[in-house]
This record gives structure tokens, C-alpha cells and sequence, in this order.
């Protein structure tokens, strides 16, 4: 059966998933600091508690997937922090602390099933970017480009999109998630911190006047588009 590690500040007493103690999995509970994750014992899937600190839990669970971390993330709410949750949390899903055995159980399932059949590393590399999926880290001719999480989730849709223009309407949505109530300025943003990230090379990130943006496709090291 999976081994399951649960993050939780609560008190040691209490259960962050009572269904847990109902299946057959081997639980085992610490402090939700991602320092602790490297004296942990043996684990296949983690959980991390989100009921009395979402901030909190979303900052864990995003520093816990642009640290490497690749075993499913599995966040556990409230009803009410539902609403809250969204694609750029880096979580594999969510359940609700009320949520019972049988769901429970099929959730785990799912998530290790959708991980073990991305097990294999998945690369994109296109005009001398090579982006690595599994770590979230892109390099540009083989040097690591320091990026943010939201910023290489853009390089990222992008790039598996090559020469097709995007509206700035449809990165907001594609990218930020269509429950992102900020402007499209945030898209502009976006692209001008990319683009001073990729230096020279930051010709990539094409503009289409009054259109959008698209990843431009150029040959090997050259900058030149590819015919």
C-alpha cells in the first residue's frame, strides 16, 4: 500500500484526514517545513494540511514542486478554501477534510497512477530552450535561467506552442487561470521580465503588434527563424 507523509501544523492529536484512519495506508505525520522532508521517512505520495492557513499552504506547496519535489501533492481544505485553490498552486488535487474513505482512496490512486505514467522526464526544447517539465526549470543554450514559477509557466506554454500568436486575453486564461481577476497588464509584465531573462536571446518571446505574443522558432544556435 502507498506510504503516505501528511504536513501539518496542527497539534499531534488531531487529524488533518480522519478517512486515513480507515484505509490500510502506512501514515505518517510532521511539521509542514520543507526542511523536514529531508530527514523524513520513506514516503510514495505527500498531503499537505490547508485548513486553518491556505497563504501558508500554498507558499509550501509551491516551494515544494520548484524544489524538485515529484511524488503526487495532494492539498486537504476546507469547504470554504476551495474557492481559493487554483491551478498555480502545483498540487497533483484537492480534498475536502470531510472527504470519506472510499474517495479518499480513489484520489491517492488516481494521483499515482497520473504520476507514474509521467514518470519519464519530458523535455521541449525549441531555439536553444530546453525546459524540463518534472523540475520546472528551463536553461537557454545550457544555462539555467532563474525563473519564477508563473514566469515558466509562461515560457512553458509558449514554447509547446511554437509560432502560434496568443491574444494576451487567452495567456491570462491559459496561464493564470480563468478565476485570475487581474488585467492583462500582468501578461505584459510577465513577458518583459522573460524577456530580460533571456538577454540576447530574448527575440524567443515574439510580439504580434495589436495581436499578442508567440514563441518564435529559430535553427539549432542561430538566431535566425527557421524556414
Amino acid at each position: 500500500m502507498p506510504q503516505v507523509l501528511v504536513l501539518t501544523n496542527a497539534p499531534a492529536e488531531g487529524s488533518v484526514l480522519p478517512a486515513l484512519e480507515l484505509l490500510s495506508h502506512v501514515v505518517r505525520q510532521i511539521p509542514a517545513e520543507p526542511a523536514r522532508l529531508v530527514s523524513a521517512p520513506d514516503y510514495d505520495i505527500v498531503i499537505v494540511d490547508g485548513r486553518h492557513d491556505l497563504a501558508g499552504a500554498k507558499s509550501l506547496c509551491r516551494l515544494l514542486r520548484t524544489a524538485g519535489q515529484d511524488s503526487p501533492l495532494l492539498l486537504v481544505v476546507t469547504e470554504g478554501g476551495m474557492s481559493a485553490v487554483s491551478g498555480d498552486w502545483g498540487i497533483d488535487d484537492v480534498l475536502l477534510a470531510t472527504a470519506g474513505p472510499a474517495e479518499t482512496d480513489a484520489r491517492l490512486r488516481l494521483a499515482l497512477a497520473r504520476r507514474e505514467a509521467s514518470a519519464e522526464p519530458t523535455r521541449v526544447q525549441a531555439s536553444g530552450i530546453t525546459i524540463d517539465e518534472q523540475s520546472y526549470s528551463a536553461k537557454l543554450h545550457g544555462r539555467a535561467l532563474d525563473l519564477t514559477y508563473k514566469e515558466f509557466q509562461l515560457l512553458h506554454f509558449l514554447a509547446t506552442h511554437p509560432s502560434r500568436v496568443f491574444t494576451r486575453e487567452q495567456l491570462l486564461s491559459e496561464v493564470w487561470g480563468y478565476d485570475y481577476f487581474g488585467g492583462t497588464r500582468t501578461v505584459d509584465v510577465h513577458v518583459r521580465r522573460l524577456r530580460a531573462k533571456l538577454g540576447d536571446a530574448d527575440q524567443i518571446i515574439g510580439t504580434v503588434r495589436n495581436v499578442g505574443y508567440r514563441f518564435n522558432v529559430y535553427e539549432d544556435d542561430a538566431l535566425v527563424p527557421a524556414r
